[in-house]
């Protein structure tokens, strides 16, 4: 790599333009070289990342951070923020599709929303105290992020939001603050009801858009992070409805390596024999079933919930000696 070009790269998070770097290099076949032999990788519509620094980066919030702060070199607007997804996925809140995720900005003064290049311009009015400086980006806040992703996505990315946004130490109060400037807006219903089942208790994204499935089921307000042991052993799950629990399954936790991922269904499998010693129901919830497969498994969950009611009941009275009080599950991690 040409030495300006490497010093312009480190400065910049390891972006180049496609115009800074036909001046720093000395000619422009060169540009087209480096990108031919993978130096440099296209990023966005006129900027470029090098090879190293893409190739490090994670793909869920650090290569979806490096397209945002691409979108920083060839943005010609001077007043904006970063929103909506964008902003979540800097504050580290979550998107339903952060790898693929459009850049999105709110702008006071723009003519209704429009996508250009790649970067969604909303047409959003905030306030100076809405807006923070995070990794040397202008943002919304976490607040009004959650506020806008439920507007922008629904119910399910809104409440995951808002479960995030009180993660981060915003309070419900806060919420129902930011939502009293958007009352109006479109979307307020879905603000007001992700606001009021927001749940600080839900550990990740997936275990978020998890309880907003059960919550649909309308057998009950889940309780996250429900403990339980017999004095030697305790197990941890996601979500509870009387007797019946749901956990949430990512597809990161099952091994591609075909002997460790029978290590993990082993354990799982007794996990769940544990759990069913305490006569509790169990069912589990994938990222399928809350996307393509949600209404064949709302029917499924049903099933499986509607039979532990019949077996056991739904009462846990008799489970408090074993129940593990939420500040343990905190003190372990």
């Amino acid at each position: 790599m040409y030495l300006p070009a490497f010093s312009l790269l480190r400065r910049q998070h390891g972006l180049i333009t496609h115009a800074q770097a036909l001046e720093l290099v000395p000619h422009r076949g060169d540009v087209r070289r480096l990108v031919r032999a993978g130096r440099l990788v296209p990023v966005r519509r006129g900027v470029l990342a090098d090879r190293e620094v893409w190739d490090a980066a994670e793909p869920y919030r650090e290569r979806p951070l490096l397209r945002i702060r691409a979108a920083t070199l060839t943005l010609q607007a001077t007043s904006y923020v970063f929103s909506h997804d964008s902003s979540s996925i800097v504050l580290e809140m979550g998107a339903p599709a952060p790898a693929s995720a459009l850049i999105h900005i709110s702008r006071a003064k723009v003519h209704g929303d429009a996508v250009r290049a790649g970067i969604k311009h909303h047409r959003a009015p905030y306030v100076r105290a809405e807006v923070v400086q995070v990794a040397g980006l202008r943002l919304l806040d976490p607040a009004r992020t959650a506020l806008d992703m439920a507007r922008e996505h629904g119910r399910a990315a809104g409440l995951a939001a808002c479960d995030a946004a009180l993660r981060l130490g915003v309070t419900r109060d806060e919420l129902a603050e930011a939502f009293a400037r958007m009352h109006c807006w479109p979307g307020s219903t879905v603000m007001r009801w992700c606001i009021e089942h927001a749940d600080a208790g839900a550990e990740s994204y997936l275990e978020s858009v998890g309880r907003e499935l059960v919550l649909e089921l309308g057998v009950g307000v889940p309780h996250a992070q429900f403990g339980i042991s017999d004095g030697r052993r305790e197990a941890w799950c996601d979500l509870r409805v009387g007797r019946h629990v749901f956990e949430v399954d990512g597809l990161l936790k099952y091994p591609e390596d075909p002997a460790a991922a029978r290590q993990v269904l082993r354990k799982e499998k007794e996990r769940q024999d544990f759990l069913g010693g305490f006569k509790l129901g169990v069912s589990r919830i994938t990222s399928y079933d809350c996307g393509a497969g949600r209404q064949a498994a709302l029917a499924r969950l049903h099933r499986e919930q509607s039979d532990t009611c019949r077996r056991f009941g739904t009462s846990i009275d008799d489970l408090a000696p074993y129940v593990l009080p939420a500040s343990q599950r905190r003190r372990s991690g």
